[in-house]
């Protein structure tokens, strides 16, 4: 069992030593061509994992009701200092993804660095809660991050494994090629943005 309370104390040394490469101190080029492309417009939209929150204040300078979430103290510290000072409306929840639960579902999530921290044992769980967190025909723009290697995190976030977890009950995947989006700690991430579907007995719950 996933021990919640040493998932945290490790993430929070992350931010407190500077271990945090995977923060490319500006929001993800994915995420600025999404919005270019207008496939990604303002509305009600959660970022799970939000860390230092670049992607968070972007968002909410264009006019998205943003709700963001992530463990460690020290990143939700950070990034409400930042939103005060920008004097936006933009909601941070200090919490734990697998125990989280939102007021009402979503029309976006923006999953960029979730799924690839948690270890793959629970992301079936992670998954679900996803599906579970949009509106139906909701859209989830997942960033999956290729390592190439074992082990983690970040753990390699294989496309096949993807397509599995995010199955064709509960997920339409576009037919347009993915995103490629490299990153300065050498690896790469596929870009996807998938359609929250109904299941197979026509409801969402």
């Amino acid at each position: 069992m996933r021990d919640r309370t040493k998932c945290q104390e490790e993430w929070e040394e992350r931010y407190r030593s500077g271990q945090t490469g995977w923060d490319r101190g500006t929001a993800s080029p994915a995420l600025l061509s999404w919005l270019e492309k207008g496939q990604l417009q303002p509305c009600r939209i959660l970022i799970p994992g939000c860390g230092r929150g670049h992607e968070v204040t972007l968002l909410a300078q264009r006019g998205f009701h943003v709700t963001a979430v992530d463990i460690a103290p020290a990143a939700v510290l950070s990034l409400r200092t930042l939103l005060a000072r920008q004097e936006s409306n933009a909601i941070v929840h200090q919490a734990d993804l697998l125990t989280w639960e939102p007021e009402a579902p979503f029309a976006a999530i923006y999953e960029q660095t979730s799924l690839c921290a948690l270890p793959p044992e629970v992301w079936t769980d992670y998954a679900a809660r996803l599906w579970r967190w949009l509106q139906p025909g909701g859209h989830l723009f997942a960033l999956f991050m290729q390592t190439g290697r074992a082990g983690g995190p970040p753990f390699h976030c294989a496309i096949d494994a993807m397509e599995a977890l995010f199955a064709a009950s509960h997920w339409q995947w576009p037919s347009q090629p993915p995103m490629r989006v490299d990153h300065p700690n050498g690896f790469y991430e596929w870009g996807y943005c998938l359609t929250a579907m109904n299941n197979v007995d026509g409801a969402k719950t």
